[in-house]
């Protein structure tokens, strides 16, 4: 029962925390999606990073569901990325269909190569600095 509160606490506090930085940062391109992203998958790093020198994420069952599962969980957004993806790639006329396609595109790579390039980079410095 601790590990499904902590991970509803998590989730309460990580859910809104998106909704903010998503909403401060509006514009023609998702940036803080982009944002969210990123930082919730270097935090998420750093918590595999972490929990691989102290015996694993089922040591720290608690920590891992709060801040993995469930700020984590709520913080960042598959789906609405691939959401956005779609609908930076949808354009009413062929040239600005051209366009969006390629911003799709970059936006897809750039969120991808970023999300899992900091999560690589936080799981070494983790590692790093917890042994």
């Amino acid at each position: 029962m601790t590990v499904v509160l902590a991970i509803m606490i998590g989730a309460a506090l990580g859910a809104p925390t998106r909704y903010v930085v998503e909403r401060r940062m509006a514009a023609a391109y998702p940036y803080g999606t982009l944002l969210v992203n990123v930082v919730g998958s270097a935090v998420l790093g750093a918590l595999v990073g972490w929990a691989s020198v102290h015996g694993g994420t089922s040591a720290h069952s608690v920590v891992y569901a709060f801040v993995g599962v469930g700020f984590c969980g709520a913080l960042t957004t598959f789906g609405g990325y691939a959401a956005q993806v779609l609908d930076i790639a949808v354009a009413r006329d062929v040239p600005a269909r051209l366009a969006a396609s390629w911003r799709s595109l970059g936006y897809a790579t750039v969120s991808v190569v970023g999300c899992v390039g900091v999560a690589a980079l936080a799981y070494v410095a983790a590692r790093a600095l917890s042994g």
